[in-house]
């Protein structure tokens, strides 16, 4: 990895910044593994004049040439093993997991390579006498700014839109996610006409607030938490900038009675510790029929305890560490306090490292009323209670003002399905542990997000229309 390198690219190519220098420390071994020096303000718009200076060329493309262009995109992360490794260098995530992150984000390059052939001008004769032509195009600069846990796949599902359409964009990744992030800018730079995409790490409100200040951006493009989004929305709405926003979740996990325990075990797992836990959709809040408890309890248990965490890069791992020493205090905070409180703990392993690692963590019986509870875990730690009757879960789970995702275990898919639609969420499954795929709409509600990514519906907000009235004889 390059010890030192700029976090603003223009036109492809490096600009030294002369905001705050990052470091970049890797969470496996706490080391420093780079530097990043950040833009400003001032490099943010210069950010969008290029962006505004490439789009007229970008939206008179013809849709099948976009779409092949994003289709090259695709090729090169199918390949991109080195960008893989920095991923789990720099998140914590196992390797199997950065890969299959990348692997998502060209599955998004594709999908949306195939709808941008779907954009044309469209003819409606529908009233006598008369006309109307409707003109679809690309809403011109959209601004992109994106979370550290998937410094690819995220991004991805907002730039590969926006290409589509005919949009010229600016990017912003977190700042824990630098290497990885700007990595992905090179390679998709590599593919694309000069000035398409151009990225400027640095401080959120500034660079957000220069965007936002900014008449040619028309799109804020967010994903992060819900006290930043709102933060974002409340200035966007001054400016009368539309955004789509991806915010916190709280998603329900119910296990019903007649679900296979084995099966249901296993997509717990999935659900809750993949990515480390730091997954917007992750399980948080695990509900298990009281007449299955404590066999469902022990299967988890056991799968718990046999996690391996370690190097992220060691095909063994099946756990890596935590972003931040930050993070893993207040995971060993929250499990501390829920243990004081009463519930019971089953801790599973922690490597002997100076790295951020946290034993993953099982809390049983946690008490509703509790801030732990009520909030987003984004770790390695399960929380679960047992019901009786399906209303408790149910009234836990609307008593959030969050909405994202939802999931049920059971015997019974459509009964399974029946239950969901009493959730309030956007994004739901049955027996499944991964529920977004780049052709479904991925959004929440409430507390969790304005708007939609992905499929058909998150192409739109990056598409403005005209339509022309004509005489029809």
């Amino acid at each position: 990895m390059q010890d030192d390198i700029s976090g603003v690219r223009l036109s492809g190519r490096q600009h030294a910044g002369d905001g705050t220098r990052y470091e970049v420390v890797e969470p496996a071994t706490g080391r420093t593994i780079g530097h990043v020096t950040a833009g400003t303000g001032r490099d943010a718009a210069r950010a969008v004049d290029v962006a505004a200076a490439s789009l007229e060329g970008w939206r008179a493309t013809p849709a099948p040439q976009r779409g092949a262009v994003l289709r090259a995109i695709t090729r090169r992360l199918r390949t991109a093993d080195d960008l893989a490794e920095t991923v789990a260098r720099e998140t914590g995530k196992c390797l199997r997991e950065a890969s299959a992150e990348l692997a998502l984000a060209a599955d998004y390059f594709d999908w949306y390579a195939d709808l941008a052939h779907t954009l044309t001008d469209q003819a409606h004769s529908v009233r006598p006498g008369l006309r109307h032509l409707v003109r679809t195009g690309p809403v011109g600069v959209a601004a992109v700014l994106t979370p550290w846990n998937f410094p690819v796949s995220i991004p991805a599902r907002k730039i590969a839109p926006a290409l589509a359409t005919g949009c010229a964009v600016v990017f912003k990744p977190s700042e824990l996610s630098l290497l990885s992030s700007l990595a992905f800018a090179e390679l998709c730079e590599s593919e694309l006409p000069e000035g398409l995409l151009n990225t400027v790490a640095g401080d959120g409100p500034e660079i957000s607030g220069a965007w936002l200040d900014d008449s040619r951006v028309r799109l804020l493009h967010f994903t992060g938490s819900t006290a930043v989004g709102r933060t974002i929305a409340r200035a966007a709405g001054a400016a009368l900038t539309p955004v789509v926003m991806e915010l916190g979740g709280r998603a329900p996990f119910i296990v019903l009675p007649d679900a296979d325990l084995d099966e249901a075990a296993d997509t717990l797992m999935v659900a809750k510790f993949r990515n480390n836990g730091a997954s917007c959709i992750a399980a948080n809040n695990i509900w298990v029929h009281h007449d299955i408890r404590a066999d469902f309890l022990d299967r988890l248990a056991a799968r718990v305890s046999a996690l391996v965490p370690g190097d992220p890069l060691d095909e063994r791992t099946t756990l890596g560490p935590v972003r931040t020493p930050e993070m893993a205090a207040r995971l060993e905070g929250l499990v501390a306090a829920l243990g004081s409180a009463g519930a019971r703990v089953h801790q599973g392993r922690r490597p002997e490292s100076s790295g951020w690692y946290v034993a993953p963590a099982l809390i049983v019986d946690p008490a509703t009323n509790r801030p732990e509870w009520r909030e987003e875990v984004f770790g390695p730690v399960a929380l679960v209670r047992s019901f009786a009757d399906l209303k408790e879960p149910i009234i836990d789970a609307s008593a959030t003002a969050h909405g994202l995702a939802g999931y049920v275990c059971t015997g019974d898919a459509a009964a399974g399905a029946e239950l969901l639609a009493r959730l309030d969420v956007g994004i739901a499954s049955v027996n499944v542990a991964t529920p977004t795929t780049p052709e479904i709409p991925f959004g929440g509600r409430g507390d969790s997000g304005i708007g939609y990514e992905g499929g058909l519906p998150g192409l739109l907000p990056f598409l403005a229309h005209q339509s022309i009235a004509v005489p029809r004889p």
